[in-house]
Parts: C-alpha cells; structure tokens; sequence
C-alpha cells in the first residue's frame, strides 16, 4: 500500500514540507559516508530557507495552543481516559516553550556561523562546493565520520524544538481522521466536503500492485481524485474502476 497526503492550505503544506526534511535528516545523519554527511548539511540548509518564513514560528505555536484547547474540551467526557489527555497536553506544552524559547526563526543561530554560511552560500550553486571552491568543508568531509556526525547532531539540535513540534501536530491531526473505502468511477472520483468542519488535510492508501498514481486537487467545499497510470514515460489517466482508502484530517 501507498499513502498519499493532500493539503488543503499553505501551512499545513508547509509542516508537511519540514517533516519530509526532518525525516531524511533523521536518516542521514547516523550514516558515515561523507556524501551522506554532505546531504545531511544540505537538508539542515533547505530547512532553514523552509523555515525562514515569517510567520511559521507564530503558526506552531498557534496550533499547539488550539490542540490544548482541544484536548481541555475532553475533559469530563464518558470514556476518556484523563490520563492521556495529561500526557497529551505534557507533550504540547513542552513543544510550545521549546519553541517559545528558540530566538528567532528555526535555525537562526547557525546563520551567525560564518563557516558554514560560507558552505550555504555555495550549496545551491551546481557543483559548487568542489575542493577548489570550499578547500575548509573537503577537509571536513575528511574528518572521521564520528567527528562530523557530532557536529551534524549540534548543528540539527537547533532545529529539534520545530521538529518536535510539527511532528506531534501532524500526529493529531492525522488521528483525527476515519478511514472510509470509496471508489473511483471510471478513474475519477469526485466528493462534496461535509460542511461545518474545515478540512486540513486529505489521506489516500492505495494498492501499489494496481500501478496507480492518484492526481489530487481539492478546495474547502470539494475534492476530486483522478487515476493515472504511467505509459511509454508519459501519465495516461486511467478509467478502471478503482477502489481505494480516503481519510479526511481536521
């Protein structure tokens, strides 16, 4: 099976974005090879051009203050467990003084380190960090893989309160979700968005043996799903009848 995720505003597209670098991050990091490490500082440098939008600290912040909200609601209710709604807020209000405590946007005090915005400056030139252009950084890469990851793991920390937090927002968010089976007409499936609630984010599983690839779009009022099917190195829509899992996150 695989899980595709469609978001329905700018900001959850932007979590979704840091998540996805947190995740290789998360990968490269423990391995050795200087390549890996070079990926690895790279993927430091797209979070922080992700991260330097002005208003995404405020966002987090905002967010993790609402799922309190949320979870203090509950409060009371046959059935839940009070104690998880303690563990729960436990977790939120750690991330939200992480967070409150970071100076600046995430990542803001590695831009004070001149060597490696001197690498930054480089990254994004097309061969650009070449022994001749950056000799300090080859020689780093030369370094023993154990020193580099040390230095990897300090340089990340500054990123680990944003870490912690979006993944614990998405982790909600997800969960707040049913799985629902629907089908797809002739490929194409089209719904109209139950009102009262605003959506953030849409879940689709699909068997990978159907060689499927789900085109989606959608808006506050409706969503639309389209099956393409690759062929001769172009994407061809598909008009199988198509069943598959749909999970809508608010």
């Amino acid at each position: 099976m695989i899980l595709y995720e469609y978001p329905f505003n700018e900001r959850i597209r932007t979590y979704l974005r840091l998540e996805h670098l947190f995740r290789r991050l998360g990968e490269l990091i423990p391995r050795s090879h200087p390549l890996d490490h070079h990926y690895a500082l790279a993927t430091i440098f797209e979070v922080m051009d992700v991260a330097a939008r002005a208003d995404l600290k405020s966002d987090v912040l905002k967010d993790l203050e609402r799922q309190k909200h949320v979870l203090n609601g509950y409060r009371g209710v046959p059935g839940v467990a009070e104690g998880v709604i303690d563990r729960m807020l436990g977790q939120l209000d750690g991330c939200f003084t992480a967070v409150n405590g970071t100076p600046g946007k995430a990542g803001q005090s590695l831009t004070e380190n001149d060597w490696l915005m001197s690498i930054r400056s480089r990254a994004g030139i097309p061969g650009g960090t070449c022994e001749f252009d950056l000799p300090g950084y080859y020689a780093w890469q030369h370094l023993p893989a154990g020193q580099r990851r040390a230095d990897l793991e300090r340089w990340a920390g500054t990123l680990a309160p944003l870490a912690e937090s979006i993944h614990l927002l998405l982790k909600m968010l997800r969960d707040s979700g049913t799985p629902q089976k629907v089908m797809a007409n002739g490929g194409q499936l089209q719904q109209t968005l139950p009102q009262g609630r605003t959506f953030l984010l849409l879940r689709l599983r699909i068997d990978d043996s159907l060689g499927l690839v789900p085109e989606i779009s959608g808006n506050r009022l409706m969503i639309s799903v389209r099956m393409m099917r690759q062929e001769n190195d172009r994407m061809q829509a598909s008009s199988d009848n198509t069943s598959f899992e749909l999970t809508l996150c608010a």
